[in-house]
């Protein structure tokens, strides 16, 4: 799979992506990520990114012809999906549909706003991270990469790992998980979890992530 990242701020992905399952899964040639740098797609001095937004008002929209050439260059053949706070929230199931595409391409906004044009005629989707507003795609794309990433097989070492995860079966929360010592500053490891019976483990994880789910499922809706 090859992701494609456009933005302003390419050298904000180098740590992460050097990092962990992402990079494993590079060196592993499961994924390649190519860096897209917006402002190689400006025609003046000063690389500009942005303009004044028409009609008045605060702030600075990104313009729509960096992004519109930087996707000619790329030619992408799967989704181009732009980070904004306009867009459906991202899930799990987004994370799978976009992990079996021959390639994904992520457009990162920042400063107020991108030109609607860009979101209307360019990208295939807008996906958000929630309602809340960050200071700039990058970080949507990041954690937008790293849920796809680690979907690929043999990403992981362990296919349970992520089989056991949240949402990885609907919307269902995982069961809490406890690793040594059995007791630490008074508070104990569940019995049931150093029983050995793996039926009543199974169970007992079963239960606990039900009643997880409906609790904070529950306190959400309210």
């Amino acid at each position: 799979m090859k992701i494609n990242i456009v933005t302003i701020f390419p050298e904000f992905f180098a740590g992460p992506l050097g990092l962990s399952i992402p990079a494993r899964a590079e060196r592993a040639g499961l994924v390649s990520y190519r860096l897209v740098d917006l402002r190689d797609y400006t025609h003046d001095r000063h690389r500009t990114v942005d303009d004044v937004p028409y009609g008045g008002g605060a702030g600075m929209v990104m313009k729509p012809e960096p992004f519109f050439e930087a996707v000619d260059d790329l030619a992408p053949r799967g989704p181009v999906v732009l980070l904004s706070a306009r867009g459906r929230p991202f899930r799990h199931d987004d994370a799978v549909r976009l992990s079996v595409q021959p390639d994904l391409t992520l457009l990162c906004g920042h400063y107020k706003d991108v030109d609607q044009r860009v979101a209307d005629h360019l990208a295939t989707e807008e996906i958000s991270l929630g309602d809340f507003v960050l200071s700039g795609g990058e970080y949507g794309a990041l954690a937008v990469t790293d849920a796809v990433v680690r979907l690929l097989p043999g990403a992981l070492g362990d296919h349970d790992a992520a089989a056991t995860d949240s949402f990885y079966d609907g919307a269902q929360l995982s069961a809490p998980s406890y690793t040594r010592p059995a007791e630490y500053r008074g508070y104990e490891v569940p019995e049931v979890l150093r029983s050995g019976d793996h039926a009543r483990i199974d169970r007992w994880r079963m239960e606990a992530a039900e009643r997880l789910t409906r609790e904070r499922r529950a306190t959400e809706r309210e």
